[in-house]
């Protein structure tokens, strides 16, 4: 009995200090500096790309934005400027679709030639949008629009960075904005979730290979923006759904781009914007890089009594919507009977 206790508070101990160890490790280790660096947003004339282009501005940074509407990102460009910090520091914007990798690739050349040809030192994909609706409700059309908008856009200007990257010998970053509906999915996002999903399943698979060149990968997921695309995307959102979200508190652009340029700085692989997030995230962590070996215990083991406890509160309420949602098929026609 006397050795099962040593070994347990011996393996305690190790446990403790090993925590120790790597708490001192993450503060004391060096952060990245985007000073001085050439940063490229996609989906940057809006929503989190258009804040993080302003915070790598203020941060010191290089910075081209990318999107398709050339009145939006003149206007993104403009607060781009009124953040700048030096002299030195280059502006641009770029008018692209980025959901083809000609597109990307062509887009990621224009950016680099006030650089003499180097391509960006670091790659923010924002780019994305979401239009909700019950699948039933979809096309063969909608389905593939929903994954070039949610997972294309974000993967084939990956797939031209690291080309570019890997040919110049740049040791840079690439982020993936995602979202906290690429850890969970519920009714009304079948044409955004999966795209959301699938930006994960790349950016840990790249998070892997890319240790084959120095570049890091980091995915960011967010929750509720306060955005334009938000109240343009709640018009066709389901009543079911909206009523699931009333009590979403949400946040701003500036905040989420804040939270996200410091989990990029920082090192963070996986990084989430508030503690429903961190639930989230510590729940499905699978094998992925923890964020924090003292934290994410607490917050897995939240995740798992709570999260059940809710998803029975979100599939009630979808119950619940049965006889009304019954009425909206038949006035649009689906119901024979």
């Amino acid at each position: 009995m006397e050795t099962k206790l040593i070994t347990a508070a011996v393996a305690l101990l190790l446990g403790a200090l090993f925590t120790l160890l790597l708490s001192y490790t993450m503060l004391f280790s060096k952060k990245w500096d985007p000073k001085g660096k050439h940063c490229l947003v996609t989906g940057g004339s809006s929503g989190a790309g258009r804040a993080l282009a302003v915070e790598l501005a203020k941060a010191g940074a290089h910075v081209s934005i990318v999107a398709r509407n050339p009145e939006r990102l003149q206007k993104a460009l403009e607060e781009v400027e009124k953040a700048r910090k030096t002299p030195e520091q280059v502006f641009r914007c770029y008018s692209f679709a980025v959901n083809t990798e000609s597109g990307s690739v062509a887009a990621i050349e224009a950016a680099s030639e006030p650089f003499g040809g180097r391509c960006p030192d670091a790659f923010f994909l924002c780019a994305g949008a979401s239009r909700p609706g019950f699948f039933i409700e979809q096309s063969e059309a909608s389905l593939k629009q929903g994954m070039e908008q949610t997972y294309y856009a974000q993967a084939f200007t990956a797939l031209a960075a690291t080309k570019a990257m890997v040919k110049q010998g740049i040791k840079g970053k690439v982020v993936f904005c995602s979202s906290i509906l690429g850890y969970f999915s519920m009714v009304g996002y079948s044409t955004y979730s999966p795209g959301k999903f699938a930006l994960r399943g790349l950016a840990e698979t790249l998070q892997s290979e890319f240790m084959l060149y120095g570049i890091e990968v980091h995915l960011a997921m967010p929750g509720t923006m306060y955005t334009k695309g938000y109240e343009e995307e709640n018009v066709g959102k389901p009543k079911i759904t909206l009523k699931l979200e009333e009590t979403d508190e949400g946040a701003t652009p500036e905040h989420v781009a804040g939270v996200i340029l410091k989990g990029v700085r920082n090192g963070k692989f996986h990084i989430t914007v508030d503690f429903i997030g961190n639930v989230f995230r510590a729940s499905s962590a699978g094998a992925s890089e923890r964020n924090s070996y003292a934290l994410d215990w607490i917050h897995g083991l939240i995740g798992y009594i709570a999260l059940p406890i809710w998803r029975k509160s979100v599939d009630t309420a979808v119950v619940g919507h049965r006889a009304e949602h019954q009425e909206y098929l038949r006035e649009r026609g689906f119901l024979s009977v």
